[in-house]
């Protein structure tokens, strides 16, 4: 391959000539820090440091190279790698006969010494690479960088070349696009899955109301859009979203900070890089920001420097994801030897030591306590020496196992019994995208029993540990796990916490209170979904859980409660003997029929006088007999309607109204005819009991014929009326055809105007029995209760529909009654000198 940054000269460069026929660098090589020589050389880069020194550039110097300093981070990752190697070149049966060098160079965490990181990997040191600029890149492997935007800028030089990159801390998930970055590969998974299992949490304890700051690169940005979208499917609101970056000035970072002070939101989403949260969370000691509960990404949730006293009172409680820890063998005694007599030329190792004891290893030193070099690394406490936290160590650990799996399978490694002669084809001209097809299928299992291999993607898969900020018994911070999440399993079972270590629930952070069962949410108008009213649910509507955004129907049969809470059974509604209404009906029914029943005792005692005789006996008897059925017909209508209740109810009136009204028309018919026959008067009703018996039984039989075929047809039915009361379930008795009882109630009618015209036609006959006037007067009164009744019938809701077809029987009945019988009874039992012959005849 053809490596840029390489230039055939043919004349002087920097002032010197140079050999026209040589390939040489422009600039100056870049170095490692740690390196080693071997058949295949895998490159690193960390962030060693955390500080650049920026120097000052004009147009006429060469710029002077990047100086990194400050406190080392990621010293313990480079050892790991070099442990990982060493241990593989002694494995004869892992690229058996092929030796693993290494190169290791510092990104600072920032883009620009990445970007020198990635061409000093690239071309090596030589300054002269012979007569053509066309050669093979100096590293075959690079793992890393940490940060995501290092990788980015790694990547869009490493891939014009298809230089395999394996990153073991850049999670962005931008980086899973293979159509940019086909030959990138990470031991960490994408944020796409920390962020929506972030979103998990904060809705599994229900903070609906969430403050988030990210770090203003590739990682933030990318995490903490993915969040923000999770978060809204989730129905979480996000009030603010702050960004800082480590080349923030003081004042940059202090309004961030002020901006979480005065939000109201009592979770604070962190989508921090380490470096930006060591910046950020110094501001927020100075101006005492605690109260909150933090959440954090996996670049710092388990950051053994930010887990110190001095940040334990802010960050105590934090939550987070975090990849699962693990055990390497060998990997303490390997950091244990760590010495800067391993290599005296190299600083990396004297900084190391010199930091890491407080001294220095300087001869003359007047302000510095000197070291002895005896000192041991098993006699501290520290993150380098701390293996109880293996995660992004182990990280590096699996990149370097899968490049040498990848070469292994790309060698063609032979695996013989004899170890001593199992051997790899090597080849001198190694095809790197080869390699990177190699490395997409690796899948073999570690030591530990961790199985490593990669998606379509370049991906391992997304599994997490909830981690959770504790205080133990020597006042220590521990991460204990309370909880995993796994992407791969179903929506709703990737969550999962352990109920007996999970941290205790904060206050709420939500902006609004929760809406208590029998409330709906509504939205405030330009405020977030998160922030509402609560509205009580309308009747027939409940909500039986907290915070729900609608309210639900009761089904048809069923009502609210009173706090709309649970839907319960409808009230029942029908006329009850047990209710006053209902009683007092049945009460009258009853005593008007045992008082008519007490005139048929009187008459009959008194059935051989005069007035009994000239009142027609017989027709009275049956009339009276037919008022009884007429007050007793009354009780059908109370009580819960049935199939037989309806169908008896509607004909019994029907019919005794019938026989009623058909024994007063005989009785008025025969006074007219008898007052109007050539005849003497005594004959008459000799000859006209035939007559009265068969008009009493055509007209009774007519209604009897209507109500069978009404009965056949379409009879009546009991039916649940739920239309009319929405709050109750009115039980009637539906008409089933409603002709049939219009015809019923008709034909009454007709025969009442009938009652009424001969009546009315008779009041002024002679002689003291004719009773045509007080018939009129009754079907007068009759008239006017039906035709009351009709529009009362028809606009009277539920029970009192039956109330008042109850009150119309008896008021026509009682009409009747005393109209045509009261006149006699006093006669009979309290002026029984009238009850004579000649005082019905007019001749006294």
């Amino acid at each position: 391959m053809c490596v840029m940054f390489f230039i055939v000269v043919a004349m002087g460069a920097f002032g010197e000539e140079k050999d026209p026929a040589l390939c040489r660098m422009l600039g100056r090589p870049e170095f490692p820090l740690l390196s080693r020589k071997g058949d295949i050389i895998i490159g690193g880069a960390f962030s060693i440091h955390s500080h650049i020194s920026q120097p000052s550039l004009t147009l006429t110097d060469t710029p002077k190279p990047l100086i990194c300093s400050r406190y080392i981070l990621e010293f313990r990752f480079a050892q790991t790698m070099i442990f990982a190697i060493t241990e593989i070149n002694n494995n004869h049966t892992l690229l058996p006969n092929i030796s693993i060098g290494y190169q290791i160079f510092d990104t600072c965490g920032s883009v620009l010494p990445s970007m020198q990181a990635v061409m000093g990997l690239m071309n090596g040191q030589e300054k002269t690479l012979g007569k053509t600029c066309s050669g093979q890149s100096s590293a075959h492997f690079i793992i890393g960088a940490s940060e995501s935007s290092s990788t980015i800028v790694m990547l869009q030089i490493s891939g014009i070349f298809q230089i395999p990159v394996i990153s073991h801390f850049a999670t962005c998930a931008c980086l899973s696009n293979r159509k940019e970055y086909p030959s990138f590969f990470r031991t960490i998974p994408s944020d796409y899955f920390q962020s929506r299992a972030l979103a998990k949490l904060v809705k599994h304890f229900g903070w609906t109301w969430v403050g988030a700051i990210r770090s203003d690169n590739d990682y933030g940005n990318n995490g903490m859009a993915t969040f923000i979208a999770a978060a809204r499917q989730e129905g979480v609101c996000v009030e603010y979203s702050e960004a800082i970056s480590r080349t923030y000035s003081s004042e940059q970072v202090e309004r961030v900070v002020s901006v979480i002070s005065k939000g109201s939101a009592k979770v604070l989403i962190a989508f921090l890089a380490q470096s930006e949260m060591s910046i950020f969370i110094e501001e927020a000691l100075k101006q005492n920001l605690t109260g909150l509960q933090w959440v954090g990404s996996e670049s710092w949730i388990t950051a053994s420097h930010l887990a110190n006293r001095k940040y334990a009172s802010i960050l105590m409680g934090a939550l987070g994801f975090t990849i699962k820890k693990t055990k390497i063998t060998g990997l303490q005694e390997f950091l244990y030897n760590v010495h800067p007599s391993q290599n005296p030329q190299n600083k990396l190792l004297k900084e190391f030591w010199e930091s890491t004891f407080d001294c220095s290893l300087e001869p003359d030193v007047h302000d510095q306590t000197k070291c002895s070099g005896s000192e041991r690394l098993q006699a501290i406490n520290n993150s380098f020496t701390d293996v109880s936290e293996l995660r992004i160590s182990n990280n590096v650990y699996k990149a370097v196992y899968a490049a040498a799996h990848a070469m292994h399978a790309m060698l063609k490694c032979e695996q013989q019994s004899d170890v001593v002669n199992s051997s790899c084809r090597w080849q001198d001209n190694l095809n790197l995208k080869k390699a990177v097809e190699h490395l997409q299928n690796v899948n073999f299992t570690l030591q530990s029993g961790e199985k490593v291999y990669f998606d379509e993607n370049g991906d391992p898969s997304a599994t997490y540990e909830l981690v959770n900020w504790q205080r133990n018994e020597a006042g220590d911070t521990v991460f204990v796990t309370v909880g995993s999440y796994d992407a791969s399993l179903p929506n709703g079972r990737q969550l999962k916490t352990k109920k007996k270590q999970q941290t205790k629930k904060k206050n709420p952070s939500v902006c609004s209170e929760s809406c208590r069962p029998g409330f709906r949410q509504a939205v405030i108008k330009g405020r977030p979904i998160c922030c509402f009213s609560c509205v009580a649910c309308a009747a027939g509507e409940i909500t039986n859980s907290s915070n729900s955004a609608e309210c639900s129907r009761c089904p048809l049969e069923f009502w609210s409660n009173e706090d709309h809470s649970d839907c319960v059974p409808k009230v029942i509604e029908f006329l009850s003997y047990k209710e006053t209404m209902g009683t007092l009906l049945s009460a009258i029914s009853v005593f008007g029929a045992c008082l008519t029943l007490g005139v048929l005792c009187v008459f009959f005692w008194f059935r051989q006088t005069p007035l009994v005789k000239a009142s027609n006996s017989e027709l009275s008897f049956l009339l009276l007999f037919s008022l009884i059925l007429c007050f007793l017909c009354s009780l059908t209508f109370i009580g819960e309607p049935t199939e037989w209740s309806c169908m008896l109810r509607h004909t019994a009136f029907g019919i005794t109204f019938a026989l009623c009204l058909s024994c007063i028309l005989a009785k008025t018919i025969t006074v007219v005819m008898a007052f109007n026959a050539d005849r003497p008067a005594h004959t008459v009703p000799q000859c006209s009991a035939p007559f009265q018996r068969t008009s009493v039984l055509g007209c009774t039989l007519l209604q009897v014929v209507v109500c069978v075929l009404w009965l056949t047809i379409s009879p009546p039915f009991p039916n649940k009326n739920t239309a009319h009361a929405t709050e109750r379930i009115i039980l009637e008795c539906d008409l089933g055809n409603s002709i049939g009882f219009w015809v019923v109630l008709g034909y009454i009618g007709l025969l009442a105007m009938l009652c009424f015209i001969f009546a009315f036609l008779a009041r002024k006959l002679p002689d003291n029995f004719n009773e045509a006037k007080f018939i009129t007067f009754s079907m007068l009164i009759f008239c006017v209760v039906w035709v009351t009744f009709i529009p009362a019938y028809v606009s009277t809701p539920g029970k009192f529909t039956v109330a008042v077809e109850i009150f119309a029987i008896l008021a026509s009945s009682f009409s009747l009654f005393f109209c045509i019988f009261a006149p006699k009874c006093y006669i009979l039992l309290l002026k029984p000198e009238k009850n004579t012959k000649k005082h019905m005849m007019g001749r006294e």
